[in-house]
């Protein structure tokens, strides 16, 4: 179209306002390598003398240089252009090619709806173009819609490009500290033997100490420092070397290069997030794995094992992955780590007060605010769990291993045979397909192009399968045997073990207990029961009812037959002490105590007044108080006044027992009287 045809749309009204010619390079480096482009874009200002406008009514618009048209969050200048528009002081706008104004349709139409509302013409080096017009719009329509298609087809070619290199392993990726790329390409160790052999040293030790906390407190003992390659700044790829962290130390064994492989994909790319918050991909869904492309610092089998241990080590307070059981650590706590609330199924902390510890959970309270699961004691568990160890290392025990075994082998069989099968029924079906494709003469195109595609969608169907059964089968790994030699091995351990175990710290008793246990359940219906159910590592589980003390004697299982035995026994003659032997071997216990005490019986004939009748009862004692009579000077509860005495509180010096009625006699001080008002 020429000046003049396009003029004729040029109205004085359009050549009373401003015209603005925009000018964008999509990249920094189009900028510098590409100059003539930008002579071009600022040819258009002739264009615009051409079509009426004088110079000084002609505004360029070229801050938006370097930036790409895909989006105008980042374009101030096509921000700037848009608000003119809206506000009528554009006539026309002038750009060399519509994909330089934007290469989004959103921001192309929603510029296109203001012109045509506030009467802007559009102009590139094709033509003048009058949005309110329909064969225009059309027009404009169409080459918005062709620039997106262009800008997406480039994006597909250059993504597919990085992908083959992704398969090849040939991409080229920030290396970590430790492994650098020579002049030629080739990735190398960093020549700097101290380099070298720091990587060395927080790999080996965390094989050998199991969790990245104990290797911190290695190099922090040591003094040692870590080096870091800087990516940004002045110092860009120089070594500085820095006091360790456990994040530092965590990257490192978790950053697959050092086992010399190449991964791609190992975050989840969610749009408009920044790259900090961008999850982490299992394993299984990397886009690629591919080994010996770089010098290794260790095995790849080495790197696996690593990874298992970080999900072991990776518990978190209320954490729900019962894989994660947390590094051993120095505390009584046998359980931590392995202990599971039987009641929401999360795992149970470990919280150590006063001498003992016990196993809380507090997830279900945090998570929806309703009431927390029940604690549990954990001295007494743990001695459980613990004889219960000694015990499945005995050569009894080892022979129902052994049938687990087997019957996980016999499984395990079973399941391989169907995904084998899988593989060679997908095989069959791209077999019969290739030859379905090969019998079809070439001319007949449309039934090739049918057959071809169907061939194609086999042998995906094939590869898919193939990956499929090859997870399956490094996930799941074929049961050991127990040799004769390994069982020789454990009874000699079992004999010897609870003598080995008196002097183990606890963190490597917790370490020998991993070793057969997975996790430990624990759930209490009951104020003084424990259900625990111990899951081996083979799959086998062990159920235990342990008693835990609880806080009163009332809340004991059974204490109303408690109690009625104690009166049936008083009844008969029986002193305190003689019933406490009989409730105990008739399976009754106090609430601290695995046996029935003395005190315990007492307590309850106070409570219920079943004194002794073995004598003359004294009512009264001049300069002396009973039991209850104290508590009621004091205003306090009888129970009170007999945990001082129990306690010491309320001194020896102070009190007298009736010798057969066993009933006390407090002294009448005033002094003890004033301190237990005190207290009260």
């Amino acid at each position: 179209m020429s000046q003049r045809e396009g003029s004729s749309k040029v109205s004085e009204k359009h050549l009373a306002r401003m015209a603005y010619v925009y000018i964008r390079q999509s990249t920094l480096q189009q900028v510098v390598r590409n100059p003539e482009s930008q002579v071009n874009q600022r040819q258009m200002v002739g264009r615009a003398i051409g079509l009426g406008w004088s110079a000084e009514r002609i505004e360029v618009i070229d801050e938006d240089q370097g930036r790409s048209g895909s989006d105008s969050a980042s374009r101030s200048g096509f921000q700037r252009l848009v608000t003119e528009v809206s506000m009528g002081r554009v006539g026309i706008i002038i750009g060399y090619e519509v994909s330089r104004l934007a290469r989004n349709n959103g921001d192309w139409y929603h510029l296109l709806d203001l012109a045509a509302v506030c009467d802007t013409l559009i102009a590139d080096h094709d033509g003048v173009y009058h949005p309110r017009q329909f064969n225009d719009r059309l027009l404009l329509g169409l080459k918005g819609t062709m620039s997106e298609a262009e800008l997406h087809i480039l994006k597909q070619r250059l993504e597919e490009g990085r992908l083959r290199q992704v398969e090849r392993g040939a991409y080229r990726q920030v290396l970590p500290t430790g492994l650098g790329r020579a002049a030629d390409g080739r990735v190398e160790k960093d020549p700097d033997e101290r380099v070298r052999g720091s990587i060395e040293l927080v790999l080996a030790k965390f094989a050998e100490l199991g969790s990245c906390g104990q290797v911190l407190h290695y190099l922090r003992r040591a003094e040692l420092l870590l080096p870091r390659r800087q990516l940004h700044g002045a110092m860009r790829g120089e070594i500085v070397w820095k006091p360790p962290t456990d994040t530092a130390i965590y990257e490192i064994v978790r950053n697959p290069a050092y086992a010399g492989a190449f991964v791609y994909g190992r975050r989840r790319h969610t749009p408009g997030q920044p790259p900090a918050v961008r999850g982490r991909r299992p394993q299984e869904e990397w886009i690629a794995i591919v080994c010996d492309v770089y010098p290794a610092y260790i095995t790849w089998a080495q790197y696996e094992a690593n990874q298992a241990q970080l999900v072991r080590n990776g518990q978190r307070t209320g954490g729900a992955d019962l894989r994660a059981v947390g590094a051993t650590r120095e505390g009584p706590g046998l359980l931590q780590g392995l202990a599971v609330c039987g009641h929401c199924g999360y795992h149970r902390q470990v919280m150590y007060k006063e001498g003992y510890h016990h196993y809380p959970c507090q997830n279900m309270r945090r998570r929806y605010g309703v009431a927390a699961c029940p604690t549990i004691h954990g001295p007494r568990v743990d001695a459980a769990v613990t004889q219960a160890f000694f015990a499945a290392l005995r050569p009894a025990n080892l022979d129902v291993l052994a049938e687990v075994l087997a019957a996980q082998r016999t499984e395990q069989e079973q399941l391989t045979a169907q995904w084998a099968a899988q593989v060679k029924q997908a095989e069959y079906e791209a077999q019969r397909a290739q030859r379905q494709y090969s019998q079809v003469e070439p001319e007949n195109r449309l039934v090739a192009g049918e057959l071809e595609r169907r061939w194609e969608e086999k042998l995906r169907q094939l590869r898919n399968v193939e990956e499929t059964a090859q997870r399956w089968r490094e996930r799941n790994s074929a049961p050991q045997k127990i040799t004769p030699e390994l069982r020789e091995q454990f009874a000699h351990l079992s004999a010897h073990l609870p003598a080995v175990w008196e002097g183990c710290t606890p963190a490597q008793r917790k370490t020998l207990l991993r070793s057969l246990v997975e996790r430990v359940i624990l759930r209490r219906d009951i104020a003084d029961r424990v259900h625990v159910r111990i899951v081996w590592l083979s799959g086998h589980y062990t159920d235990l009812e342990v008693q835990t003390p609880v806080g009163v004697q009332t809340a004991v299982n059974g204490y109303a037959a408690m109690v009625e035995r104690v009166g049936a026994l008083h009844a008969q003659g029986l002193d305190d002490t003689q019933i406490a032997a009989q409730l105990s071997r008739e399976g009754f216990h106090s609430a601290r105590r695995s046996d029935v005490a003395e005190d315990a019986v007492t307590t309850i004939r106070h409570a219920y007044r079943w004194l002794d009748r073995t004598g003359p009862r004294p009512v009264v004692r001049e300069g002396y108080h009973t039991v209850p009579a104290l508590a009621q000077r004091l205003g306090v509860r009888p129970q009170w006044v007999y945990r001082r005495l129990h306690t010491g509180q309320i001194e020896a010096e102070y009190v007298t027992r009736d010798p057969q009625t066993q009933q006390y006699w407090i002294q009448d001080d005033p002094a003890l009287i004033s301190r237990l008002q005190i207290q009260a």
